[in-house]
């Protein structure tokens, strides 16, 4: 109805609009038409157009003005009107400087200073007040509101104090029961500076309304100290069931004895107030906060907040008795049963903690009591909080399942406990993943968040326990079995890691990933030969590509050739299209200076790989060294058109053209590159390297357009320009960002490091050390020139990291020198 009234509302108000234009319409439309007719004029006619005249009245001759000698008696008055008094005059003095005698005020411009402020609070007032029938009605609660934010800053105020002085007069005189007014009155004369005219305002409205606390405690606090205490006691003598004016008169005692007697005494007139009980147990010791509760739960039964603080501090069997009476008082309240879970757990009764939850729900159910599902959550939370591990685990276990549909268990379960461990309620998480694995004991991806967690937050013993758990559910699961097998290395023990991936490969006999995972575990331990048995078994049993690869390079590390060349070859006559054999053949005929070999062998491997840019790089770099540019240009050109949009190749020719100087032909080949790929991070990063120093910035911000400010390659050509301004704070921000987008890439690892080495302090260093170890890079074009080494092959990431940076300042260097 509301949409359909409104859609009306706003036609008919179009309509009304449209109207309105049509029957007023605006000069301009008005003469629309004569402005489409001035194309028509020609040059001399618009010439012969008289120019208009002027005929404003500022520009009319004025007419005789007479000017006569002002007298002095005006100035003399004009002086003394600007004069302020410093002074109290003797009737003032009289009066103790409490009070000015009406009309001896100094006279201020009036007309200069306050006439503006003077008219913006009459109409305030005007607005405030209405007359209905010689009757004037305030809002009391908004005028208190701006009384208190009310300053005098001159005098030309005190015309507005006048004013709200006569209007707060009528409100007491019309309507003198009405507390709002005496306050408001009160404040008024205090906001002025007469307290003395304050006090005895607000003492008559106690008068007149002693039945009002707000006026009693206005009173109190407009008092000075030593009489504050006799209005406070006048004020409960007068209304002796408020809890405010108790409250305000414990407060104005000094000591916490006086202040106990009094909400005692309070208590004694009040004995159901939770505010009164709460402030007196606070002031007592243990023993007596033990009595006086005891007390309060007789006389306030519903409040649980009372029941709890009370078994809190009860003994164990005491604070039994103590939450079985709450539960017969209270049986809606859930925070009784948790509480009585949490106590059964501090006292080592951890078996009662899930029995207690359970029964808990059962009841509250048959009270009526509606468990929700979040609520129930964030008090598992509160538990973890407050170390009750069990009791969190219990209310997990007995509430995550209520009011989810059956088909969309596994989805809510796991994204509860993503935002629970986003929280940091690493328990509540863990308990979540625990539930979830007993009704789904064979989802792998479960399995995976719950060891992914454990890894994280967990000790190795709770992850290896959780992983046997897993593989015994889900022994076809090779993630699980490599998993358990990584973290037993991992630690050092790697005959367990080898006991580990035998027992996986008797449950899946077939699996390469677990025959390579014994190979890698073996050849990285220093046990090549185990490493080569391994290879020849999965060989024999007719293993992929990667077995073939993985052979070869043993063979090259232990130094053999010619089985290193023989495992090639036979790898390539079955499987022609895995251009990383193409590749090893090639290096190593490389290696052994057989170039021209080198180059069949890429040909070769082109013809059977045509889209694989390695190989096309490789020859490239071949054909530089051996036969000149020319020939290496002739390749790329060929590579790019068989492989267009590839960025890859365009730096490749890139590069090669400024290696041997032609510039302008980079500069050209970097133009028509980020023509055809626009989006590349590899290639703006270039062309922000190359360009001159002036339009580094204009190429940056070029390069994060079109790129996005989330390219790593952009992000790190844009630190190391920040890092040669010498701009430290930003240069560390880009490269950490750069790092975190991209931590698979060693070169940003390693220009992070040697940052941190140039500009950071120790405790940098190692932490940028730590997490490049934990993100094991694996790729970067110099990272893996240097891992892939045969004399790095064993190499920690630690010192690969460290010859990165080496080889990143040997760069530096030469480039530096080239340009000088």
């Amino acid at each position: 109805m509301d949409s359909r009234r409104k859609d009306r509302r706003e036609a008919r108000l179009k309509e009304e609009i449209e109207k309105y234009r049509a029957s007023n319409p605006k000069i301009t439309e008005q003469f629309a038409d004569l402005k489409r007719k001035l194309v028509t004029l020609s040059a001399e006619e618009w010439e012969t157009i008289p120019d208009i005249g002027d005929y404003s009245l500022r520009n009319k001759k004025k007419r005789f003005e007479s000017f006569v000698p002002v007298p002095d008696t005006l100035l003399e008055k004009a002086r003394q009107e600007q004069e302020h008094v410093t002074a109290l005059d003797p009737k003032s003095r009289a009066a103790g400087g409490a009070e000015t005698p009406w009309g001896q005020t100094p006279v201020t411009d009036l007309t200069a200073v306050g006439e503006g402020r003077g008219t913006v609070l009459s109409l305030k007032l005007d607005r405030l007040s209405d007359s209905v029938s010689g009757l004037t009605v305030v809002d009391p609660k908004g005028y208190l509101t701006d009384l208190k934010s009310m300053k005098i800053t001159s005098d030309a105020e005190i015309s507005d104090i006048k004013k709200a002085r006569l209007l707060l007069k009528s409100v007491t005189q019309t309507n003198p029961k009405h507390p709002p007014g005496w306050i408001a009155a009160a404040r008024l004369e205090e906001v002025a500076g007469k307290i003395q005219a304050a006090r005895l305002l607000i003492q008559k409205g106690c008068e007149e309304c002693p039945t009002n606390e707000d006026v009693w405690l206005e009173a109190c606090r407009l008092s000075n100290p030593d009489e504050a205490k006799g209005v406070i006691a006048k004020g409960v003598k007068r209304i002796p069931n408020s809890v405010k004016l108790w409250m305000q008169a414990a407060k104005l005692e000094n000591d916490d004895f006086t202040k106990r007697k009094v909400l005692l005494k309070g208590l004694e007139h009040i004995p159901d107030s939770v505010r009164l009980w709460k402030a007196a147990v606070e002031l007592c010791n243990e023993e007596d906060a033990r009595t006086l509760l005891g007390r309060a739960v007789e006389c306030c039964p519903l409040h649980v907040e009372l029941w709890l603080a009370f078994a809190r501090l009860e003994t164990y069997e005491n604070a039994r008795k103590v939450l079985n009476r709450a539960r017969e008082k209270l049986p809606k309240e859930p925070a009784i049963w948790i509480t009585a879970a949490k106590l059964e757990e501090a006292n080592g009764n951890t078996p009662m903690v899930g029995k207690l939850i359970e029964r808990g729900i059962r009841a509250l159910q048959r009270e009526g009591v509606v468990i929700d599902r979040e609520e129930w959550m964030k008090e598992a939370e509160a538990a973890e909080r407050a170390g009750s591990v069990a009791t969190c685990q219990a209310i997990i276990k007995n509430t995550i399942g209520i009011g989810v549909e059956e088909e969309d268990r596994k989805r809510t379960w796991v994204a509860d406990a993503e935002e629970c461990k986003k929280r940091g309620s690493i328990e509540t998480a863990r308990a979540i993943y625990a539930h979830a694995l007993t009704v789904f004991l064979t989802k792998k991806s479960i399995w995976l968040k719950a060891a992914q967690l454990e890894k994280s937050h967990g000790t190795r013993e709770s992850l290896d326990a959780l992983l046997r758990k897993a593989v015994t559910y889900r022994p076809q699961a090779e993630v699980l079995w490599l998993m358990g097998a990584k973290e037993k290395w991992l630690a050092g023990d790697v005959p367990s890691a080898r006991a580990i991936l035998q027992e996986a490969y008797a449950a899946i006999p077939n699996s390469e990933e677990i025959w390579l995972a014994a190979f890698k575990l073996e050849f990285e331990n220093h046990e090549p030969e185990r490493a080569r048995m391994l290879l020849a078994k999965a060989r024999e049993r007719g293993g992929t590509e990667r077995v073939w690869m993985k052979s070869a390079i043993v063979e090259r590390e232990l130094g053999n050739i010619e089985e290193e060349r023989k495992l090639l070859d036979e790898g390539l006559q079955r499987f022609p299209s895995f251009f990383k054999l193409w590749l090893m053949l090639g290096q190593l005929e490389e290696r052994l200076g057989n170039l021209d070999k080198a180059k069949e062998i890429y040909e070769a491997g082109l013809k059977s790989c045509p889209s694989h840019v390695p190989l096309w790089l490789s020859l490239a770099n071949l054909e530089e060294k051996t036969n000149g540019l020319s020939k290496a240009r002739a390749v790329l050109t060929m590579a790019r058109k068989k492989n267009p949009k590839n960025p890859e190749l365009w730096l490749a020719a890139i590069r090669a053209e400024s290696r041997h100087g032609n510039n302008k032909e980079a500069d050209n080949l970097m133009a028509k590159a980020l023509q055809e790929c626009p989006t590349s991070g590899i290639l703006w990063a270039a062309s922000i390297e190359m360009a001159p120093r002036a339009q580094h910035k204009s190429k940056s911000a070029d390069a994060i357009k079109k790129c996005s400010p989330h390219d790593p390659h952009v992000t790190t050509a844009v630190a190391k320009l920040f890092w040669r301004e010498r701009k430290v704070d930003k240069a560390r921000s880009w490269l950490n960002r750069a790092v975190t987008l991209a931590p698979d890439i060693g070169d940003f690892w390693a220009y992070y490091y040697k940052f941190e080495l140039q500009h950071g302090n120790e405790e940098d260093q190692k932490d940028v050390l730590k997490r490049c170890i934990a993100a094991e890079p694996k790729h970067g074009e110099k990272w893996q020139t240097i891992s892939k080494a045969v004399e790095n092959s064993h190499q920690p990431i630690e010192a690969i990291l460290k010859k990165v940076v080496v080889v990143l300042g040997k760069e530096e260097s030469a480039s530096e020198n080239n340009d000088h």
